[in-house]
């Protein structure tokens, strides 16, 4: 079986020579802890549409012919044994899919090579090719420790990972984890192996014997016509509550979208109106905002909508607050939110934790200037008196979330409880 991982990474229309076949290998990237096939990550699309565009030149090159189409997934060593090897074989359906899709290919030429999910050859290249500390340690150990070590009894007693992790008390595993592990996630790939076809021997035949005509020769087709596949493209988006507005009993909506390159919009509503006019309790507030995030750091890059974000923000509202005492009413008395709204705008930090398959938590604080003008009163007699007219001016934290978000949209989930291995 050919090694797969003995390349230097594979670029689209390379192809190398053996004897007459010729190989040409191709290598998609996949997330980290996904195996969504994004054709929008790194240089996906450009790759598997050559791909595409050579299989179907040679499938109808009369003098080649295609030998073998190999789909093979891989993960790089972080996380559990069970966790990668799923991941992988998911990664190499993923491709398959892809692939078959859009080009007939008989089952008798595809395979799936036997190598191991966990791409140590390449690991063991990278680390020989760089200048990283205590290198020849680290490639003894990738070349010469057994992937597992069983006793007797079948009982696993040690591994190649181990011993990595445990090389000069994990410094060694830290540098590959920081500088090499990306690259191996790049390593679910497809190998077309092609030769010419052979020449057959033309047959002379006398001149008086050829017939007139020669009917030609049928050769058996795939009655199964291949339609034309859609490309479906990932697509992020979020609705979500402000958990601090439901604990004060202001239900609230807000939704968010995913613009790509880690940027996002996201708007949210509120609307609570509670009173007991018997009494002169009033509890009302709506209004809305608007905000623009750019999403960054570690967590955000390997999935959208996680991870940190800084952004801009303004808000529109009115309210009128007024609990067995003097009433704060923000907005014209009987007016609309735009009979002079109050209104902020400012900068906002968060972070969005994930804490299921679909959920987030995010954490925002935002801090900025709050304007307006507002109206103090009294209830008295089943009235309302006028007290005094202020505007305000306040600079300082105007802007709190702690929300729950609910993750919408294709391959917008999370891999498991706590974020993605």
């Amino acid at each position: 079986m050919r090694n797969l991982f003995i390349t230097a990474f594979m670029l689209l229309g390379c192809f190398q020579l053996f004897g007459q076949e010729s190989r040409k290998e191709v290598s998609v990237g996949f997330r980290v802890g996904y195996a969504v096939l994004d054709t929008g990550y790194a240089d996906n699309g450009t790759r598997l549409a050559d791909l595409v565009h050579y299989l179907e030149r040679v499938m109808t090159d009369d003098q080649l012919e295609l030998v073998e189409v190999s789909f093979c997934g891989s993960a790089s060593p972080e996380g559990s044994f069970a966790a990668n090897r799923s991941l992988a074989e998911r990664r190499r359906m993923a491709l398959e899919r892809y692939v078959r899709e859009r080009v007939l290919l008989p089952d008798s030429i595809v395979t799936y090579p036997n190598e191991g999910f966990i791409a140590w050859n390449r690991l063991a290249e990278l680390v020989e090719q760089s200048d990283m500390p205590y290198k020849e340690e680290a490639v003894d150990v990738l070349r010469n420790v057994p992937e597992f070590t069983y006793n007797d009894k079948g009982v696993l007693v040690d591994s190649r990972k181990k011993h990595l992790m445990e090389l000069r008390w994990g410094r060694t595993w830290n540098y590959m984890y920081s500088h090499f592990f990306s690259d191996l996630r790049n390593a679910s790939m497809v190998l077309v192996t092609v030769r010419p076809k052979p020449m057959e021997p033309v047959a002379e035949v006398p001149e008086e014997k050829v017939p007139a005509e020669v009917p030609a020769v049928v050769q058996p087709v795939d009655s199964v016509a291949q339609l034309p596949v859609e490309e479906k493209k990932p697509f992020y988006m979020a609705v979500k509550s402000n958990l601090l507005y439901d604990v004060l009993a202001v239900p609230n909506v807000g939704v968010e979208f995913y613009l790509g390159d880690n940027w996002s919009v996201v708007g949210q509503w509120m609307y609570g109106w509670w009173s007991k006019n018997s009494s002169h309790r009033y509890w009302r507030i709506y209004g809305g905002d608007l905000a623009i995030r750019k999403w960054f750091g570690k967590e955000a890059e390997e999935k959208p909508l996680t991870g940190h974000h800084l952004g801009i923000y303004g808000q529109a509202f009115t309210y009128d607050f007024e609990w067995h005492g003097k009433g704060y009413m923000g907005g014209r008395p009987g007016g609309t939110l735009w009979d002079k709204l109050n209104y902020a705008a400012g900068v906002e930090y968060g972070y969005s934790l994930p804490i299921a398959r679909r959920l987030n938590l995010d954490f925002t604080i935002g801090l900025g200037y709050w304007g307006g003008q507002y109206y103090e009163y009294i209830p008295l007699d089943g009235h309302y008196v006028w007290q005094a007219t202020k505007n305000r001016h306040w600079f300082g934290p105007t802007k709190a979330e702690v929300s729950l978000m609910w993750l919408l949209g294709r391959g917008n989930s999370n891999m498991k409880k706590g974020g993605t291995k």
